[in-house]
């Protein structure tokens, strides 16, 4: 809480107060992280695929054909999903307990084996039609209902601010980290038990791609606590899209963990997308 300066005379009118607040937001609000620039390797062969909203800039490594990755998040926009499992012949286990979008998936998986039929929208809720399915089916794109996180359990799902969008948050980083708002609980899972249920060796998988608002850091924490270390990891660090010190502080330490463990920062919108990288 700001506090008004000290005066011989009288205090500060609440007129300047609420000017010098309204300063401090402005301020934060164009202030940069240091994760935040944008970043080019030309030491790597990157390539991006998928929509320009739901699309992911990654190596293109020779490991990644027939490999398995992890991507958590779906909402209603896989065309990087689609796109890697048909460039690579890849296994994508999708995370996601979003209401809508096990809809989506559900819409999409109706229409395994059936090519495209009409172009991607820019509106990141993309119709099933859209997607090349001709070699999809159910070894390569795979749905799991439960929220990542660090533990097996139930975690409150909070809903997005906007009614519209459709990302719930375990954090609620969109409603400056309230308990008091609208949620939904959904069963969780760790990377580590998800993938021994499913008899996945760590090893088979090359990329894990987080965009799990908010979530994040404590997924990492978790993943790296137990020598997990994927090559390639696409981040988005959702919570710089909302500054504030917690969120600066959370992306610091998610940061300071990766390079500790060998990865570094080979690519960056500038924004809060990150791929970060580790030699093998």
């Amino acid at each position: 809480m700001l506090k008004p300066a000290k005066s011989k005379n009288k205090k500060r009118p609440i007129s300047d107060l609420v000017k010098r607040a309204k300063h401090q937001i402005k301020v934060l609000r164009g202030k940069k992280h240091s994760l935040q620039f944008r970043f080019s390797s030309s030491d790597h062969p990157l390539i991006a695929l998928g929509t320009e909203y739901g699309g992911w800039t990654f190596v293109d490594d020779d490991d990644l054909k027939g490999s398995v990755i992890i991507s958590a998040g779906l909402g209603e926009d896989a065309s990087f999903d689609v796109a890697f499992a048909n460039r690579y012949g890849a296994k994508v286990i999708i995370v996601d307990p979003t209401p809508r979008a096990v809809v989506h998936f559900e819409q999409i998986s109706d229409r395994f084996g059936l090519p495209s039929s009409q172009s991607f929208n820019s509106t990141g809720q993309q119709d099933p039609a859209a997607y090349e399915l001709s070699e999809i089916d159910t070894s390569k794109l795979i749905l799991v209902k439960k929220a990542l996180w660090n533990a097996v359990t139930s975690v409150r799902f909070y809903e997005p601010k906007d009614k519209k969008n459709v990302s719930h948050s375990i954090s609620n980083f969109q409603n400056e980290y309230s308990k008091e708002t609208d949620y939904i609980d959904v069963p969780a899972i760790d990377m580590i038990s998800m993938l021994d249920e499913m008899g996945v060796d760590l090893s088979q998988v090359k990329l894990v791609k987080l965009d799990i608002e908010g979530a994040e850091i404590e997924v990492i924490r978790h993943m790296l606590s137990k020598d997990f270390y994927p090559k390639q990891i696409l981040l988005e660090i959702d919570e710089l899209n909302f500054p504030s010190k917690v969120a600066y502080g959370r992306a610091t330490e998610v940061s300071t963990l990766l390079k500790k463990r060998g990865y570094k920062v080979v690519w960056s919108d500038g924004r809060a997308n990150f791929l970060f990288y580790r030699k093998q």
